[in-house]
């Protein structure tokens, strides 16, 4: 029998696979801790866990655990709308923001078309494109931060979508409103402008990327629910965007690709304005810690304006096989062809503490 690759399409063969984490449970298993000893800083994940009220609105949800989810997302689209000051038509929901940038890649791309972004932007952007057979540009950063300059020069006339993440995943840097604005004045309107702003809400004074949806622009806005609200585990995004562009991102959307859990968590975590601020708190203290410490050790970073900050260490993925000896996961960044780096996760301050002290044994050693 001939192999199931002969009958798939060809360009899946040499698909690379997203590698998220590693898991609390298979470390525990693997190291013989208790999951409970394990300090997980390798996801992004906001350790404080979702809030009372949001936990509230998804038990009372389970008692229609039989039947299907509104399919539109009536009321999240609603509650976002609202909050955005937006219309419900501007918004579509994706399973994680993930989802939405698959529904691009639906829309957009095919076979010869051409997508732009860093070299050291959110693996999942190239791998979109490989999934339909288009081709990543993928553009130096300028000191770990999104050159938009070298990234105009990179469009062709096959570029029809540019993945901008802001701040950016794995480096944590921030691209400037003045630097957007001059971007934006130059970008052709036949390519798709994708702002990922998975970590907004831990900005301190945000660029407005907003208003090019309200100038009719071709822009994409991402946001989601996996960080500062907690809610990883519901798989949860948005994107914003005019109503037309929105209207052909829908027609790639999977009935029911949210679930009624995830839409009445978000519902009440947007409400929840005391969780969110005592995140951002809690992420800046530890962040400010993390960076004091490298640099105590020595070890060069990249400051960081998101809950995550990106250090150089050697040999990123021994590091990282010696912390989870210790019960402790980071992220090594072999993927993102930054073999020396690992990305640490700000958690609460016990567990950066515990990182801290893992990282100063390994090191000594």
């Amino acid at each position: 029998m001939d192999s199931i690759w002969d009958l798939a399409n060809p360009h899946l063969r040499d698909l690379a696979l997203y590698e998220p984490g590693k898991p609390i449970e298979e470390t525990a298993r693997e190291y013989g801790f208790r999951p409970e000893e394990i300090v997980k800083l390798a996801s992004n994940e906001n350790p404080l866990g979702p809030s009372h009220q949001v936990r509230a609105a998804m038990d009372k949800t389970l008692a229609g655990a039989n039947f299907y989810p509104d399919g539109g997302g009536f009321y999240l689209r609603r509650a976002l709308a609202e909050k955005l000051d937006f219309a419900p038509e501007n918004i579509v929901l994706g399973n994680g923001s993930n989802e939405i940038i698959e529904f691009i890649g639906h829309a957009f791309l095919r076979p010869g078309a051409e997508i732009v972004t860093s070299e050291n932007a959110f693996i999942a952007y190239r791998l979109v494109a490989a999934l339909f057979a288009a081709k990543a540009v993928n553009v130096a950063d300028r000191d770990y931060r999104f050159d938009l300059e070298a990234i105009l020069r990179a469009f062709t006339p096959q570029t029809r979508v540019v993945f901008i993440a802001n701040p950016n995943n794995p480096t944590g840097t921030l691209v400037g409103q003045d630097a957007i604005a001059a971007f934006m004045a130059r970008v052709p309107d036949d390519v798709v402008v994708v702002f990922d702003e998975a970590y907004f809400e831990y900005l301190d004074d945000p660029p407005d990327t907003l208003q090019f949806v309200r100038a009719n622009r071709n822009v994409v806005v991402l946001r989601t629910f996996s960080k500062i609200h907690a809610l990883a585990n519901a798989r949860l995004g948005y994107g914003i965007a005019r109503p037309e562009l929105i209207r052909v991102l829908q027609k790639a959307r999977e009935p029911f690709n949210t679930n009624g859990f995830a839409q009445a968590a978000a519902v009440a975590a947007l409400a929840d304005d005391a969780h969110q601020a005592e995140t951002k708190r809690m992420t800046d203290e530890g962040r400010k810690y993390l960076e004091s410490e490298f640099a105590a050790l020595a070890l060069p970073y990249i400051p960081s304006v998101a809950n995550f900050v990106l250090v150089r260490v050697g040999d990123g993925q021994a590091l990282f096989k010696e912390l989870l000896g210790k019960g402790v996961i980071v992220r090594a960044l072999g993927g993102y062809k930054l073999p020396e780096w690992v990305r640490i996760s700000v958690g609460t301050m016990e567990q950066n503490r515990r990182c801290i002290a893992a990282l100063r044994e390994v090191l000594a050693a």
